[in-house]
């Protein structure tokens, strides 16, 4: 390989991010200027890739994390052979282009997962190492490795300052994920200003203590350097590895190491300049001089040798285990297994009855057995959150046994553990289920106090904008989890987590809803699904006295409709709790002989997706007395109860007391629904 040949390369990424840059007149080309070596170096010498097949499930994984340096990722796509011709990158940024202002999972082929948002690529890479350490640990054998890829991201100053890159770099240090290697462009200026006035930490230190290994390239011109550092974190088997590469933002341009080349076009005559500086020619715009495109190709040929060696392997494990094949191939495809939901209890009637949380629990433990793609775990609530999957270990390689460890499973701990621990690490548990599903091989979860998905709202935001299957379990739904109080209490959370386009949340009423929850959950693709699940015992509805609760799928249906085939004068619509409390006040609104329809709507966003024909046989237009009922904000509830309507809810935050005082305090009472029910229909 020639020095020229390495340089011409180099400058291709570069020129090709700077013109798509200047074209769309938006852009960032600094990131493209200064990292292009250590991005050509990892592409054609060390990542594993087939343009060909971009989801061939043994392939290295790579996250821009630093989302906004899109331009060099089209750049190296496109060069590669990827399916994203010059022409397309020509629209970089416009309308229905497949090179959008930051890079899209599922919209450009060889994008990874969606990145922008920094932070959270460092944390999906996170979630990647870990689906291929516990893959790994599941289904290789001695002699029959089917199992062995890398993940490798770029990171910027941006990424390392943002609180999710610490939670999630804290606990792949922790794991020891030695596959996982981080380049990080250190160029010492952010979008506004050089870092020094904000970000004076010694980040090698940092991750050491985090557990990582660190490495330190001077000059991140310097191929053979970084060549030599990508080498020794290969050799590293025991920890991930960050390499700090010293860059030059914006470099060769007239605003190198200056905060203006960060996040707008150069211009045109700073482009002339900094092709000049560097030796590029100046017309035409998009030049791919042949010996590069060559070369590049080249890598994409190994690729495709590598998975053709890998096809091999493949065949030869499946004829020495052909049941474990089948399970992996299954679950690379996603597929569920056949008779996966065959367990699933159902419940009889009981007005003691037991918590969602609780229900929530047997049911994912009767369906684990039969569903191994399903992995994941609490930030550290599983003795409260009743996500623990007994008997199948948990995924943690550093765990010492004889510690107390409540929520940790006696079948003990390894990589093929299916039980994650993600420590109080909120945000990062979100973005690492993300990296888990985008890997593929999973149905992954995290699991919290519904009150804390503010910390995580970024990352369940991105899991919608991919239209990843991923499942969050949120419990403690309400102020009905009691003493803790308003900081704990969830108020505004179902509102605003129902704002979040392509996310399906459902609030189930019972042990029986939970269970159609989850089959709904599992069988749900392209979005994800989140519950909010009750502390609190609720009474087990008498289904023989009740629809059943497979109408859940329809995400609202009539519980309980008025006697005697009458006509509905009122409409009670709840979720949740509050639904078995509906359903009290409509027997004492019917002892006074007012018809009334039970409502159970555990979800907008399942119950939107029916017929508008479907829906007007749930909420007939011409009864119009309705009377919504949920332990949360009134905001969105008009489109239900229309104009003349009513909506009990909360409109203020929580308090400390016990949870039979709060309800009383805040008017949910069978005695309160009643009375405004009765206004309602005196209006």
């Amino acid at each position: 390989m020639s020095h020229d040949l390495d340089q011409q390369c180099i400058d291709t990424l570069r020129f090709l991010s700077v013109d798509m840059v200047q074209k769309a007149d938006s852009g960032h080309p600094g990131l493209p200027l200064d990292a292009a070596p250590m991005a050509y170096v990892l592409w054609t010498r060390h990542l594993k890739f087939h343009p060909a097949d971009p989801h061939w499930p043994d392939r290295d994984r790579f996250v821009l994390s630093a989302g906004h340096g899109s331009a060099l990722l089209y750049s190296l796509l496109h060069v590669t052979g990827y399916d994203l011709s010059l022409d397309d990158i020509k629209q970089f940024r416009q309308w229905g282009s497949k090179a959008p202002g930051h890079p899209e999972y599922g919209h450009t082929p060889g994008v990874e997962v969606t990145t922008g948002p920094l932070g959270q690529g460092l944390a999906n890479a996170v979630g990647m190492a870990i689906g291929e350490a516990q893959l790994a640990a599941t289904y290789n054998r001695d002699g029959h490795t089917v199992i062995d890829h890398r993940t490798w991201a770029i990171v910027s100053d941006g990424d390392l300052m943002e609180g999710v890159a610490s939670e999630a770099a804290s606990l792949a240090g922790h794991l020891k994920l030695g596959k996982l290697v981080c380049l990080y462009d250190d160029n010492y200026v952010t979008l506004a200003a050089g870092t020094d006035i904000t970000f004076s930490e010694d980040r090698a230190r940092r991750f050491e203590a985090y557990g990582w290994q660190t490495i330190k390239v001077d000059d991140g011109n310097d191929v053979a350097a970084i060549d030599r550092a990508l080498n020794d974190a290969v050799a590293e088997t025991a920890r991930p590895t960050l390499i700090l590469v010293r860059t030059h933002i914006g470099y060769g341009s007239p605003k190198q190491d200056s905060y203006k080349a960060h996040g707008s076009p150069l211009g045109v005559e700073d482009v002339k300049a900094t092709k000049e500086k560097l030796g590029w020619p100046t017309e035409p715009d998009f030049l791919v001089p042949e010996p590069a495109l060559r070369h590049f190709h080249e890598a994409g040929r190994r690729g495709a040798q590598a998975q053709s060696e890998w096809n091999s392997r493949l065949d030869g494990y499946a004829r020495a285990f052909p049941e474990l094949a089948a399970e992996l191939r299954g679950r690379l495809r996603g597929e569920l297994p056949e008779n996966w939901d065959a367990d699933i209890p159902s419940f009889n009637a009981d007005p003691k009855g037991l918590a969602t949380r609780e229900a929530g629990g047997k049911v994912m433990n009767a369906i684990a057995p039969h569903l191994p793609a399903l992995f994941g775990g609490s930030a550290d609530l599983d003795s409260s959150t009743f996500t623990n999957l007994k008997g199948f270990g948990d995924f943690n390689p550093a765990a010492t046994k004889g510690l107390d460890t409540q929520g940790s499973d006696s079948a003990g701990w390894s990589n093929a553990g299916r039980n994650l621990h993600f420590g109080v690490r909120e945000h990062a548990m979100g973005a690492i289920v993300n990296g888990l599903a985008v890997h593929g091989g999973f149905i992954p979860y995290g699991s919290t106090f519904l009150i804390f998905s503010d910390y995580m709202r970024p990352a369940i935001r991105l899991a919608a904008l991919m239209g990843v299957h991923a499942i969050h379990v949120f419990t403690h739904d309400s102020i009905a989890l009691g003493e803790d109080g308003p900081t704990h209490q969830p108020i505004e959370q179902l509102a605003s987590l129902r704002a979040i386009p392509n996310l399906v949340l459902v609030r189930p009423a019972d042990a029986n809803e939970t269970a159609v929850a989850w089959k709904v959950a599992l069988a749900t693709t392209g979005k994800p699904v989140l519950f909010a699940l009750s502390r609190q015992k609720l009474p087990t509805l008498d289904r023989s006295r009740c629809a059943s609760a497979d109408g859940l799928r329809q995400g609202a249906y009539v519980l309980r409709d008025a006697t005697d085939g009458q006509k509905p004068a009122l409409i009670l619509i709840a979720t949740g709790s509050e639904v078995s409390l509906i359903v009290q006040a409509a027997e004492q609104l019917e002892s006074r002989g007012i018809a009334v329809r039970c409502v159970s709507m555990p979800s907008w966003e399942l119950f939107e997706a029916q017929s508008q024909a479907y829906r007007d046989e749930v909420l007939p237009p011409d009864v119009t007395a309705r009377l919504a009922v949920e332990l949360g904000v009134a905001q969105g509830w008009q489109r239900y109860t229309g104009a003349h309507g009513d909506m009990l809810g909360i409109d203020r935050f929580g308090a400390s007391a016990p949870a039979e005082v709060l309800l009383r305090e805040y008017g949910f009472t069978v005695e309160n629904v009643v009375q405004r029910a009765k206004a309602l229909l005196q209006r």
